[in-house]
């Protein structure tokens, strides 16, 4: 294979499209679009609230938050957050953002929290020597208070999935949903392997919004 952590595939839309074509993983995925005018128009009339974020990226760079409140809009960029009052103006300034990059929008998923604090989890699966693969870490990445991305290197706080889930639900909650994230990382895998062989090391980005319904927001190739 040439490495240990196998095949890379930067491609986040390419990666989403293979995830949808499955029954069971498809109501996992929030519903994703390509960056364009008609998309972001249309999306945030139907969810209000989306993220946009670049195709090909990691650890949180160049993901903001759209919301839409009646006729205005506003977006947030790590700390800091632009108004506008009409739909020209957001998309001109986030066109103007994302330069010459491929983009995607996502629905927004409003977490649950602790102390008001989002909440997400990444579960590493690792492609053992002997084929099979195992699930080597579930940890809970805690928002730095005041921004919406929990990557650790944007100043979250990493507690293992148990503490998290548990702060955020309850202890009874821990046992079902940390095998539920097992279920979808296994189903996943077995997907995204017989569509891009040569895999070796996963990383899946979850979320778990306030009714406790379990999100798939990304799965990593080269995992931090």
């Amino acid at each position: 294979m040439g490495n240990e952590s196998g095949r890379q595939l930067a491609s986040k839309w390419a990666k989403t499209e293979a995830l949808l074509s499955h029954a069971q993983i498809a109501p996992h995925i929030p519903p994703t679009r390509m960056f364009t005018r008609d998309n972001l128009s249309s999306m945030l009339n139907q969810h209000s609230m989306v993220v946009v974020k670049p195709v090909k990226g990691a650890g949180g760079h160049g993901v903001i938050k759209v919301t839409r409140e009646g006729g205005s809009y506003r977006y947030t960029y790590y700390s800091k957050t632009n108004s506008f009052h009409s739909f020209e103006g957001l998309y001109k300034s986030l066109n103007a953002k994302r330069g010459n990059r491929r983009y995607l929008i996502q629905k927004g998923i409003r977490l649950a929290t602790i102390a008001g604090r989002p909440i997400d989890y990444r579960v590493k699966y690792v492609k053992q020597p002997e084929g099979h693969w195992n699930i080597t870490a579930i940890v809970g990445r805690l928002a730095k208070p005041g921004l919406f991305v929990t990557n650790i290197c944007r100043g979250g706080t990493l507690l293992s999935g148990s503490e998290g889930i548990r702060r955020s639900f309850s202890s009874a909650s821990v046992g079902p949903k940390k095998r539920e994230m097992r279920t979808l990382t296994q189903l996943s895998t077995e997907v995204l392997e017989s569509r891009f062989p040569g895999m070796g090391t996963l990383g899946f980005d979850y979320g778990i919004d306030t009714s406790g319904k379990i999100w798939i927001f990304e799965v990593n190739t080269r995992p931090q």
